[in-house]
C-alpha cells in the first residue's frame, strides 16, 4: 500500500485549493494514499463470520412478524 505521511508540513507551501480556510502561517500534517488502496477482499472465513454475524443480531422471525414490524412503522405516520 502505498502512503505518503509529510508532518509539520508549512500550510503556505500547500496548493490554493488545499490551503482554503487554514492559516497560511500554519503547520499540517499531510497523508496521502491512493484511491481504492487498502481495501483488500474479505476471505471466505471472514465473509463467514460476518454472515454469521448478522444473522445472529438480526430480528429475525417469521414472514408475518416482519409484516407487523413494517405495518407499525407504517402507522406511526398516520398520527
Amino acid at each position: 500500500m502505498n502512503k505518503i505521511v509529510k508532518e509539520h508540513y508549512p500550510a503556505s507551501k500547500l496548493p490554493v485549493e488545499l490551503r482554503e480556510g487554514i492559516d497560511s502561517t500554519a503547520f499540517v500534517t499531510v497523508t496521502i494514499q491512493e484511491e481504492g488502496e487498502g481495501r483488500k477482499p474479505l476471505s471466505r472465513e471472514a465473509l463467514r463470520v460476518l454472515i454469521e454475524r448478522a444473522q445472529m443480531e438480526s430480528k429475525g422471525g417469521t414472514i408475518e412478524d416482519a409484516v407487523e414490524r413494517v405495518r407499525t412503522l407504517r402507522d406511526e405516520w398516520d398520527d
